[in-house]
């Protein structure tokens, strides 16, 4: 079991994750894994746990898997949204044909007020779109 263990394991958290070197050539042979770092994904900062110094082999290795993690949480997020369409489509079919008054009256407003929020994001950030794209062919 122990030849199949990665270098390194991350411990992901929210931002980031806990950088831990794995070691199984002890004496016990146990696993034992020593924490070397905080990695934080939003700002890519890195931080070596204690008086620790990194080093190449560990910043490549914290490095690619920042690369990877970060892909990870942009797919996760589209497909988290793109889920989000998909129940807004049930939502309108239970609205229409399954609610009861009751069950209408508790979301309504709720929903609303968030549907107008989102839609005032949105058309925002078209027209942002639209006028840069327009600014960006006018000065070809």
């Amino acid at each position: 079991m122990s030849a199949d263990l990665p270098e390194y394991y991350f411990r992901t958290r929210e931002n980031g994750a806990f950088v831990f070197r794995v070691d199984t050539e002890n004496r016990q042979r146990r696993i034992e894994m020593e924490q070397i770092a905080t990695v934080n994904i939003r700002n890519g900062q890195v931080k070596p746990q204690g008086s620790r110094d990194l080093t190449d082999a560990d910043m490549k290795a914290i490095g690619d898997w920042m690369k990877a993690r970060t892909e990870v949480v942009e797919a996760r997020r589209v497909d988290d949204i793109l889920r989000t369409i998909d129940h807004l489509n049930q939502t309108a079919h239970w609205a229409n044909s399954d609610a009861s008054d009751a069950q209408l009256d508790r979301i309504t407003d709720d929903l609303l007020l968030a549907m107008h929020d989102l839609r005032s994001v949105l058309v925002r950030r078209k027209a942002d779109r639209l006028l840069k794209a327009s600014r960006d062919s006018a000065d070809e």
